[in-house]
């Protein structure tokens, strides 16, 4: 099965992420890669394929916030702006994750702007 095939099935549990982070009483659990470093994510600049499979996860991440936050949904947002916000993420906290990049931008450009409470 290529990784492409895997992205329909992924995007059930990404809403279910966003949904999860509208409480985060608990922990937040990340359904994602075995690696969601900033370090991976700068390794695969060098590997297209890999970049937009991170890419399009982001990208499912801001669809997952979209369906569970509706009032405040982020508007279509091009590949190259999601790589843009991960890639200054990553480079002002390389020891951060790429999966925080993401709901960082779901924060920021669902006008919210903070992270979601509680």
């Amino acid at each position: 099965m290529s990784r492409w095939n895997l992205m329909p099935r992924i995007a059930p549990l990404l809403a279910a992420l966003a949904a999860s982070h509208a409480g985060a009483a608990t922990p937040l659990k990340i359904v994602g890669f075995d690696d969601m470093s900033c370090r991976a994510w700068s390794v695969s600049r060098d590997d297209p394929e890999q970049r937009a499979i991170y890419v399009a996860w982001v990208r499912g991440v801001l669809t997952g916030h979209n369906y569970a936050n509706q009032s405040q949904q982020i508007s279509a947002m091009s590949s190259s702006t999601v790589e843009q916000h991960v890639d200054r993420y990553c480079s002002e906290k390389p020891l951060g994750s790429f999966s925080d990049a993401a709901l960082r931008l779901s924060d920021r450009f669902s006008g919210r702007n903070a992270p979601i409470t509680k």
